[in-house]
């Protein structure tokens, strides 16, 4: 269905989506800084609206800011959704993003009011990572080219389909990135000192406790590394004239080699704060960018069943004689 393009809610939804990688980068600068408890009291700072903003304060009632302001965008936007939007998903979509950001605030409380219980703070921190995709596919669904543009299928016969294969590599960035959280508020970040190898080995000579999080991570690097070069090599090989596949393709395979890159330096330069953010904050950006391939490959790619059983019904009534019916 093709409906009207509304460039003032697109922009907002678009304003949203950069404003929660904010929040992301303000969330991993307060775990990089080991600020989580400089504010002990949740909803306000030692009892006040502004408190004074220095030392960790200033990463942990900044990161507070930061999520209010959010908070109050996405609340608009589900609102302008509610009262502009046609389409049913999308309204519902912006409520249940709304709703996601509301219960990421009782997790950040509940973090620290129960002070950084392991479990919490890691759906705090996954759960983030969703809601950066939920606003990335508002921001996608309001776009001129998901409003205007209607979808016009390409068949692929290839399996696993490219539908499939999408998928599959967003999931494993998603799983990576709870990895990544559990070896963050585990503070098992430098138990394996050394990179690419795990104390000169391929495989540690301990796996258990901390060095087996941190080495389960790495091979969840592997595991992202591999699905993301055949997606990218499929989309490059099979839709070399599909730009809204070719450029984020590029896109990801960049920042992958660039998040390789960052988590080395996290380990080699002792979880210094500059890569560490930087890693939290391109892995986010890596999960949101595959998503988003996956959001236009299921727009502009139909699945390969539905192809080939419409490719045999048109054959079947093509061969079949005149005044005959096709069943």
């Amino acid at each position: 269905m093709s409906v009207r393009y509304r460039p003032f809610l697109h922009r907002f939804a678009v304003f949203t989506a950069f404003c929660t990688l904010l929040l992301v980068t303000a969330g991993g600068l307060v775990t990089s800084t080991g600020s989580s408890l400089s504010v002990p009291d949740w909803p306000l700072s030692f009892g006040q609206v502004f408190p004074k903003m220095e030392g960790g304060v200033l990463y942990e009632h900044g990161h507070r800011m930061i999520a209010a302001t959010v908070g109050l965008l996405v609340l608009v936007l589900m609102i302008c959704l509610l009262r502009a939007e046609p389409r049913r998903w999308v309204r519902r979509l912006g409520v249940a993003t709304f709703l996601v950001v509301v219960a990421q605030g009782v997790l950040g409380g509940v973090t620290v009011l129960w002070k950084l219980p392991l479990l919490v703070s890691m759906g705090h921190a996954c759960l983030a990572q969703a809601f950066l995709c939920m606003a990335v596919a508002l921001a996608l669904a309001t776009s001129r080219e998901w409003t205007e543009s209607p979808s016009a299928p390409c068949t692929e016969a290839l399996v696993p389909s490219l539908r499939s294969l999408t998928c599959i590599t967003t999931g494993f960035i998603f799983l990576q990135l709870i990895l990544g959280a559990l070896v963050r508020h585990t503070g098992s970040g430098l138990s394996i000192p050394d990179f690419p190898l795990a104390f000169g080995r391929l495989v540690p000579p301990i796996l258990e406790g901390p060095i087996l999080i941190a080495y389960l991570h790495r091979l969840g690097a592997v595991a992202v590394t591999l699905t993301v070069a055949w997606t990218v090599i499929r989309i490059l090989r099979r839709h070399p004239d599909e730009p809204k596949l070719t450029h984020p393709a590029v896109t990801l395979a960049s920042l992958l080699v660039l998040q390789i890159t960052l988590g080395g330096a996290t380990v080699l330069m002792q979880l210094a704060v500059v890569p560490a953010t930087a890693h939290v904050v391109t892995g986010a950006l890596v999960l949101a960018t595959a998503w988003l391939i996956t959001l236009r490959v299921f727009r502009l790619l139909s699945r390969p069943r539905l192809v080939h059983a419409a490719q045999e019904a048109e054959t079947t009534a093509a061969e079949a004689p005149a005044g005959w019916a096709v069943r």
